[in-house]
């Protein structure tokens, strides 16, 4: 029989989405230069509640109680837009997309919208909600859904236990795991005692917040595409790879904004690495590195970059990241506390940087309504933030790659305290960093 119940990690995204009210979610574009095939989209999106995103959390009846996966298989409805825009309208429809929630218990755990433009293009948007998937098995869902591959994870149907069942169950659960929950109390005072003593001064300290902070707000977010020749051309020429160049943009764009260390200029980069493996149905199954870069070397040398990457995967490999330790606490956690923490999940550093790369993406992903999209992006971002839970993070900066059909995208949301905050802005620092390393790009937003 399957075990049902959501992993820690799971279980600490659905904690913050319930306590704060911001999940962390994943937006998928495609732009058409004709209309697109309704049918076949439909189709597309049905699959999609056959596999991946078909299933939703299903709460314990004990408040320490581990939640659970049940299946969920109708899909929502998709939204298309009344009225055409104009291709240059097309990012503050994607933006108003963005803010329409998705939800890992109520639902839906995804949607889809389509806006016909002008031209006679169509663009479409899939919002997923990080709670269910990550990148990568987003990346599967939408393979399987464009492909017809159904999946039966073997989850029971929605209150399918009764309530004295599942109270009897969910407690022996929890006795069961008393020994994990031990060795996870331990390890998180070790942490405590370990914890570097300047990273409590530098946390103690919450800088000022906006008067209009309990306000929602829409992130500055802009993509942009290079020749897949120009890209790697320059990596070749830089002595690195891929991803150590999509991490030397971050760094110098980092520095733009200054997201530095006061200590010593540096920049701090947090990257997810990627722990899925055969019949792993977590909903984040990664794990994360972080380290500091000189942003003052990154623009003729990636090899300081791709030595820290090496470094730092070879130290997770020897030891585990230590944060994870703790997880088996989650369940006890209260929502309070759980608000108190939710700024740990980025490391102790003032300003970090979070870089996710997925690099080559299957090409079948271009292809929701059976035909090739002309234009391929996805990015990154907190749904449900508000200016002062992020102005208390010291902002954002955010920057989700991947490689698609000869091109390498980078889609970037940031947040500057004190600066302008609008996509014109990020996309004046966006073209000056493209300068630094001599690309030129299809810029987005």
């Amino acid at each position: 029989m399957t075990d049902n119940r959501i992993a820690f990690l799971d279980h600490v995204a659905f904690l913050r989405l319930r306590a704060t009210g911001v999940d962390t979610v994943g937006q998928v574009t495609w732009i058409y230069d004709r209309p697109v095939d309704l049918e076949g989209l439909c189709r597309f999106n049905r699959n999609l509640g056959r596999g991946w995103l078909g299933r939703r959390i299903e709460r314990s009846p004990l408040p320490f109680g581990r939640p659970r996966w049940v299946e969920y298989h109708d899909a929502p409805e998709i939204d298309v837009a009344r009225s055409p825009r104009s291709r240059a309208e097309i990012m503050d429809w994607l933006d108003e997309r963005a803010q329409i929630r998705v939800d890992p218990e109520c639902g839906p755990c995804w949607h889809l919208g389509v806006l016909p433009l002008h031209d006679g293009g169509t663009a479409v948007t899939l919002i997923t909600s990080h709670s269910v998937v990550d990148g990568v098995a987003l990346h599967l869902a939408i393979h399987e859904a464009v492909n017809g591959i159904t999946r039966d994870f073997g989850y029971p149907a929605p209150r399918s236990r009764s309530r004295g069942r599942a109270l009897l169950g969910d407690a022996w659960d929890a006795v069961r795991g008393l020994p994990e929950v031990f060795r996870a109390l331990i390890a998180c005072i070790m942490l405590v005692i370990k914890r570097d003593p300047s990273a409590k001064t530098r946390t103690g300290t919450s800088p000022a917040t906006s008067s209009r902070g309990d306000e929602p707000i829409v992130l500055p977010a802009v993509t942009f595409s290079c020749d897949l020749t120009s890209w790697d051309s320059r990596v070749l020429e830089l002595g690195g790879s891929s991803n150590s160049l999509f991490v030397a943009f971050a760094t110098r764009l980092a520095q733009r904004m200054g997201r530095l260390s006061p200590a010593d200029g540096a920049v701090t980069i947090t990257m997810p690495v990627n722990e899925r493996t055969a019949g792993d149905l977590r909903a984040n199954a990664l794990t994360a590195i972080t380290f500091r870069v000189d942003p003052e070397r990154v623009t003729t040398d990636l090899q300081l970059i791709r030595n820290e990457m090496k470094q730092s995967l070879a130290a997770l490999h020897e030891t585990p990241n230590e944060l994870l330790k703790p997880l088996p606490l989650v369940p006890y956690t209260p929502r309070w506390l759980a608000r108190k923490m939710a700024a740990l999940a980025l490391g102790s550093s003032e300003f970090p940087v979070c870089c996710s790369n997925v690099s080559n993406l299957s090409p079948d992903l271009n292809c929701i309504d059976g035909t090739d999209a002309d234009y391929f992006s996805a990015r990154l971002f907190n749904q449900g933030a508000t200016r002062q839970n992020i102005e208390r993070q010291r902002g954002q900066l955010y920057l989700f790659s991947g490689r698609l059909n000869g091109k390498a995208f980078i889609s970037v949301s940031s947040y500057q305290l004190g600066a302008e905050n609008s996509n014109r802005q990020l996309r004046g620092l966006i073209e000056q960093t493209l300068a630094d390393y001599r690309l030129t790009a299809e810029v987005f937003g």
